[in-house]
């Protein structure tokens, strides 16, 4: 089976039939409908999304065999994963943070920096987050600026360390940030 990808993490029940508040991490929410079984995230445990309606910032939906506010109540804070084998496809220059988690980060001229840890977003951008083999870790822009290579393939990331990581320089331009995550796992 390959790699689990979280694409939705169940909320507070909703309601007195078993519907649950369901944030989704996909560009369309409602493909979590089109994946089959959703599945915890070790896998033990199988949900499958029987209906799901739009609300103001997530879905109202209820899973098949539950039915009482009670059940719906003890599925609260669980996160939903798919086989990364089941996502779409990805276009040039989108990526899965599953895909790029554990790569090999080097510099421009080849120096081991470390490893992927995760990629963030706090709102301000995507930021990349290394970990070196020993020390804090690091986080960057992940714009092309910074990242002007990922081979996935080939295990590694390519960094161009910049000179001053806080502050933008007036003569940046946006359109070098690299596009966000694939919107639709």
């Amino acid at each position: 089976m390959s790699a689990l990808v979280c694409v939705a993490r169940i909320g507070a029940a909703h309601g007195v039939r078993g519907a649950v508040k369901l944030w989704t991490f996909t560009e369309d929410p409602f493909a979590v409908k089109r994946y089959g079984p959703l599945l915890s995230k070790d896998g033990k445990r199988q949900f499958e999304v029987a209906t799901a309606r739009e609300a103001r910032d997530h879905l109202v939906a209820t899973f098949k065999g539950v039915t009482t506010r009670d059940e719906a109540e003890r599925l609260n804070g669980i996160e939903l994963y798919v086989a990364r084998d089941k996502l779409p496809a990805t276009d040039a220059d989108e990526y899965y943070h599953t895909d790029l988690i554990g790569l090999a980060a080097v510099t421009t001229d080849g120096d081991a920096l470390g490893r992927v840890l995760a990629i963030h977003n706090f709102g301000a951008g995507d930021i990349i987050e290394i970990a070196p083999p020993k020390g804090t870790t690091m986080l960057l822009p992940f714009t092309n600026a910074v990242v002007p290579e990922v081979d996935i393939a080939g295990g590694r990331v390519v960094i161009a360390l910049p000179q001053e990581v806080e502050g933008e320089d007036e003569n940046n331009d946006p359109s070098a940030s690299r596009p966000r995550e694939s919107g639709d796992p």
